[in-house]
């Protein structure tokens, strides 16, 4: 329940596709003279080093950011906030959804994290207190439960499972219709892995029944190394923002090209 280390991964192609997704969400929202909160259930230490032995191991970045980072025009949110993040931390840093959250919203936005992992949300609570966060060491659909509906009531809540409890795949839909129900005006929004066992389907299929107006956008990529399961990334977003289906459409286009990744060198 605790092993999972996003530094192995930090920077990877799902990385891509949820950091830039949560970047244009939130500077739409922030367009908006009005408040808002900011919620994350699995919130990680919110900094990486790509150079670390972690990121080194697995490569992941390097078919991840570092290959795509020229998708995104520099003022793009997510180019922004990665080159903020640099400036302060050294070339080889990466954010974390929270820490890439706190480089895009206000001063006034509250920031609220939950990480149960101790020595992830030790250095969670390192990287974020300087950023006005509030980071619980505690289960994160509790943290979420408990704070839901936020002060701001206007906001959006990020939900970011590792999928290593393999009933997170039945028990999410309930969970989401209850944090709705709680919060019916908030952006909530779920990453979830896909694998080559499809076994998100039955999932998303009952989600898109629960909320027929919400936004699943999924995208495809080549597996990192020979005999890796993750072949895709999938956001199912309850109550998208306005234009977000144009931002998904140009992504998709992006991931599209990426199937020559996978071709071995001569």
């Amino acid at each position: 329940m605790l092993s999972y280390q996003h530094a192995f991964h930090a920077g990877n192609l799902a990385d891509v596709h949820k950091h830039s997704t949560l970047a244009w969400i939130l500077d739409y929202m922030i367009q908006k003279d009005k408040p808002l909160t900011y919620l994350e259930t699995h919130a990680g230490r919110a900094l990486y080093l790509l150079s670390s032995d972690e990121a080194q191991k697995t490569q992941e970045a390097a078919k991840g950011i570092t290959f795509c980072e020229n998708w995104f025009e520099d003022t793009h949110p997510y180019a922004r906030a990665l080159a903020q993040v640099r400036h302060a931390h050294g070339t080889d840093s990466y954010p974390g959804s929270p820490l890439l959250a706190a480089h895009i919203l206000r001063q006034t936005d509250p920031i609220l994290l939950s990480e149960l992992h101790p020595q992830e949300h030790a250095k969670l609570t390192e990287v974020m207190t300087p950023h006005r966060a509030i980071c619980d060491q505690r289960d994160g659909w509790e943290m979420a439960l408990s704070r839901c509906p936020p002060d701001p009531r206007r906001g959006m809540l990020l939900i970011d499972p590792s999928f290593e409890i393999k009933t997170d795949y039945t028990t999410i839909p309930g969970a989401l219709a209850k944090l709705h129900r709680k919060w019916p005006v908030g952006v909530i929004m779920l990453w979830y892995p896909i694998l080559t066992s499809q076994s998100h389907l039955p999932m998303t299929s009952q989600l898109m029944q629960s909320f027929p107006d919400a936004l699943c956008h999924e995208v495809g990529f080549p597996p990192v190394r020979e005999g890796h399961r993750m072949v895709g990334s999938g956001l199912f977003v309850i109550n998208p923002p306005y234009g977000m289906e144009k931002h998904a459409s140009w992504l998709t286009s992006k991931f599209d090209s990426l199937p020559a990744l996978s071709l071995p060198s001569s």
